[in-house]
């Protein structure tokens, strides 16, 4: 071990620092900032020496092929015209810089830089608990800031204040290198997620709001427990049809993930008619901000319910105008998106049968970590094809190689991979990954707000704990993170499941005192307030009386 340790090392210190960084190489008549990238101490290093290897040994195996992809300069701008990565957005080419120009030691060695910065970039703390009430000083006067955002003229209004004020100085000057890696991930993202959002009509400047959830990390674990790009509590993620068994957790795909949280967003906009107070219920859900709406004498405005906001999330929407921002005044403030090669295409390849990433490395020369990158809710290198449709995200380099060997891909040690041992032996896994927390209730506390706050849903504490639907300052409940607690069998619970009946093809409820539209939806998995408003012919305004039958969806 100490032998191989000293040989990481003498690598490490050998390679050009563009390497290391991950950097794009520079001229002599332009010197760019280049990230040093370190490891915290000597544990973590050792912890990553076996991905230092693999990668190592995939950069040697993969470099004849880089050079003839790299060498068809006139294919490979053609490529990058017809792509929408850049859209224009970011410009990562220095001037009197042709693409040959880049072909270095370092961009090789930095060609896995993405998988190493979304494994080592743990979810930033980006909202400092002073910034509401902190005076952070700026050389740029308050005209500039203001005309800057005038001409910003997003879809959403941007106010100007202290607290804006602090949260952008905070992203523009105070964490330079967090800001350079986040631009440099947001070309490869952001127009991913402004088409998805195109398809919902949604305000495109929305998908900042990835950056202050995540950092644009697609494998970001919260200490709540919500997870991937867009922040998913489990309950949350199953309502709004994201898929989370032994093999998938949709919520690490920054796709799949990005349509649940615009759907979330356009149900929180139809419930407040404000996209501020819809970002604000994104972060604290709508319970909370409800709550909020009603102790400033019922005011919409978000600056007039502010005070009474969580902490976390009265910095988070000022969190987001200063991320729109930053976004678009980054050369102003001297920062440089930090240079983050990948594919200018990958192809999507449907797969119907049980896949192993080894199967498809060995015949297409990817590399597991490449494959992790782009397919990053396999939760263990397989793809359960025979569950349903699954999607693989490959390079478009790979591709002809995968289509040529898919049959032998396939069959290729598939008793070793899948055999029953193997299978159940996942499967037992993650049914025991489930983190176990003793909550004592408070005063006024309600079984919805205890499942908001864990991103568990009400029928699994009452499952857990075998109660019914009262709950008594002190009590002690068992909350399971996961939601895969274990089965506890009682007669005693009540109103673990909704009452319906089945009336002309529908799942029918009927509506209880107290209910409402946000609180029936979240009864059923998959079903979304905007579902109910649609399939019940209602709007946002409907008023529901105890005794109403509400369509829920069609019965299977």
């Amino acid at each position: 071990m100490k032998k191989c340790l000293i040989i990481i090392s003498v690598l490490l210190m050998t390679m050009p620092i563009g390497a290391i960084a991950g950097g794009k190489p520079t001229g002599d008549k332009e010197k760019k900032k280049l990230t040093l990238f370190t490891y915290p101490d000597r544990k973590s290093l050792l912890r990553e020496r076996d991905s230092l290897v693999e990668a190592n040994a995939y950069l040697k195996m993969e470099l004849d092929s880089l050079y003839r992809i790299y060498s068809d300069l006139q294919v490979y701008e053609e490529l990058a015209e017809a792509d929408s990565i850049n859209a224009g957005m970011m410009d990562f080419e220095s001037p009197g810089k042709s693409c040959a120009d880049t072909i270095s030691e370092a961009d090789r060695d930095s060609l896995l830089s993405l998988w190493y910065k979304q494994r080592n970039m743990v979810l930033m703390d980006i909202e400092p608990s002073s910034l509401d009430s902190a005076e952070i000083t700026s050389n740029i006067p308050d005209s500039v800031y203001i005309n800057r955002l005038q001409k910003l003229n997003p879809y959403i209004s941007i106010p100007y204040n202290r607290i804006i004020r602090n949260h952008i100085v905070y992203y523009t000057e105070r964490m330079p290198e967090k800001m350079e890696r986040i631009l440099g991930l947001s070309s490869y993202y952001i127009p991913i997620f402004e088409e998805i959002f195109d398809q919902y009509d949604m305000p495109l400047e929305l998908t900042a709001m990835a950056v202050i959830e995540s950092a644009l990390n697609a494998k970001a674990v919260s200490r709540a427990r919500a997870k991937g790009m867009w922040q998913f509590m489990y309950s949350t993620a199953r309502r709004y049809g994201l898929t989370i068994n032994s093999y998938v957790d949709e919520r690490f795909d920054p796709v799949a993930s990005a349509h649940a949280a615009a759907r979330y967003l356009r149900d929180s906009y139809l419930i407040f008619g404000d996209w501020t107070l819809a970002i604000a219920s994104y972060n604290c859900g709508a319970g909370n901000v409800n709550k909020a709406i009603r102790r400033s004498g019922n005011s919409k405005d978000f600056w007039e319910i502010y005070p009474y906001l969580p902490r976390e999330t009265r910095g988070y929407v000022p969190s987001f105008f200063a991320a729109l921002y930053a976004m678009k005044y980054y050369k102003e403030h001297n920062l440089t998106p930090e240079y983050i090669p990948m594919p200018p295409h990958t192809d999507t390849i449907k797969v119907h049968k049980m896949l192993h990433f080894e199967q498809i490395a060995h015949f297409t020369g990817a590399s597991i970590e490449e494959l992790r990158t782009h397919n990053p809710q396999y939760l263990h290198d397989i793809i359960p094809g025979t569950e349903k449709e699954y999607i693989l995200q490959l390079p478009y380099q790979y591709t002809n190689s995968f289509i040529d060997h898919e049959q032998e891909i396939y069959a290729w040690k598939d008793s070793v991979y899948f055999s029953p041992a193997a299978l159940k032996k996942i499967q037992q896994g993650v049914s025991s990954d489930a983190t176990r927390i003793v909550h004592k209730v408070r005063r006024g506390e309600t079984l919805s707000h205890i499942a908001l706050r864990y991103g568990v849903s009400v029928r699994n504490i009452q499952r857990w704990n075998g109660i019914g639907t009262r709950i008594r300052e002190g009590q002690r409940l068992a909350i399971y993170t996961n939601g895969r607690g274990p089965a506890v069998k009682s007669s005693s619970s009540q109103g673990r499941t909704p009452s319906t009946t089945v009336s002309n093809g529908y799942v029918m409820y009927t509506v209880k005192s107290g209910d409402n539209l946000w609180d029936i939806s979240r009864k059923f998995d998959g079903v979304t307030m905007n579902d109910l408003l649609k399939l019940n012919g209602l709007s946002k305004n409907s008023k529901i009386y105890p005794g109403k039958k509400i369509k829920i969806k069609k019965a299977q």
